[in-house]
């Protein structure tokens, strides 16, 4: 007997963000909704690994550390939310009109935006996080769970948009209210375990948190003002703005080490 969605939409969402085989097909309709309630638990799980192979790179140097983590966060997705960070900014950079700028999108092959879009988000990572130094394992794992959480507040906010049937994120992109509720109590737990362990402190928690609403806010706004709603690709490109917002939070925060 198959566990109801709520539960295994934790296994759909590991299938739909990572690269790892656990298996689990078929998922139904409501499998998908519920996954999108266990993204940043998933993005705890690959920060885990990410921290613990930035801490046995140190050696190396951090630049070394830092670059190979972001590789491997490359290699366990699959470059998924990277992917739509270029296709978004292609779409929303080279387009003039709406239809255009759908057009983009279904394009795959990467443009001058894209590209440049893509560079400025790993070289930001790798030098922040080579910035944050002894602190990264802990910046690592935090980011990847929240960064996770406002790709849901806008499945939930706003239409989805994508206008083929048989878009991979259209049934993910179902969220409602309680799948935001128990994503957001997953990233706010993670925040309140590292706070009580003395690894987070309040200030550096208050400057994500204001990060996360100003690059979300704006991504929203920027989003259906060109389309009308959101796509997969711009949910990927905000998990993407997001990530580098946290980390950016947290270097300026702390400042030099």
């Amino acid at each position: 007997m198959n566990a109801p969605p709520y539960f295994r939409g934790a296994r759909a969402a590991a299938i739909f963000l990572t690269r790892i085989p656990i298996g689990g097909f078929p998922f139904s309709k409501d499998d998908w909704r519920w996954a999108s309630a266990y993204f940043p638990l998933i993005g705890l799980g690959l920060g885990a690994l990410q921290a613990a192979l930035f801490v046995l790179c140190l050696r190396g140097g951090v630049l070394v550390a830092a670059t190979v983590t972001v590789t491997l966060s490359l290699l366990l997705t699959g470059a998924f939310h990277e992917d739509g960070l270029a296709d978004t900014a292609d779409a929303l950079g080279g387009a003039y009109t709406r239809e255009k700028l759908f057009e983009i999108l279904k394009d795959s092959r990467v443009g001058t935006f894209g590209a440049s879009a893509l560079i400025c988000s790993l070289l930001l990572r790798v030098l922040l996080l080579a910035r944050l130094d002894a602190f990264a394992p802990v910046a690592i794992v935090v980011t990847q769970c929240l960064s996770r959480v406002p790709p849901i507040w806008l499945m939930a906010a706003m239409p989805y948009v994508t206008a083929e049937d048989g878009a991979k994120s259209r049934d993910i992109a179902r969220a409602g209210v309680p799948q935001l509720i128990l994503a957001t109590s997953l990233g706010l737990g993670v925040c309140f375990v590292t706070g009580v362990m003395r690894r987070l402190r309040s200030e550096e928690f208050l400057g994500m948190a204001v990060a996360a609403f100003v690059l979300t806010a704006v991504c929203a706004w920027r989003f259906r003002k060109r389309a009308g709603g959101i796509t997969g690709d711009f949910l990927g490109a905000t998990q993407q703005v997001v990530e580098c917002g946290l980390l950016l939070a947290l270097a300026l925060v702390r400042g030099a080490p």
